[in-house]
């Protein structure tokens, strides 16, 4: 599906496209190359990925953390913009598991700046 969404972006024919975890099994150095392709095609179009896989968030322009709050026996869901730091932590918590690690934050920082 990502190659043929690729193919059908480099002609413009699409202002925006949406993949929802177009990114499901696989990981590593796929994960990447996944990442640099979704980079190059939002050259030519506005592109929002979901993700849990830190290669492709740490792709792109801008990141937003989606939440749901609870509120007096309802549920909400919210979105907010993430800033730098906020976006370095986000990221190193995919990277992580529950404790976030200097290491993780490391590797969080180096992925947003390979962008």
């Amino acid at each position: 599906m990502l190659a043929v969404k690729s193919l059908v972006s480099q002609r413009k024919l699409l202002p925006t496209l949406i993949f929802d975890e177009i990114d499901t099994g696989v990981s590593g150095d796929i994960a990447g190359k996944v990442g640099v392709i979704m980079r190059k095609m939002a050259n030519n179009l506005q592109l929002i990925a979901i993700t849990h896989l830190p290669q492709i968030a740490g792709m792109s322009d801008n990141q937003y953390l989606v939440y749901k709050i609870q509120d007096d026996g309802a549920t909400y869901t919210s979105i907010r913009k993430l800033n730098d730091q906020e976006r370095i932590l986000e990221i190193a918590k995919m990277l992580s598991n529950e404790k976030v690690t200097e290491a993780a934050l490391a590797t969080a920082k180096e992925l947003l700046s390979n962008n």
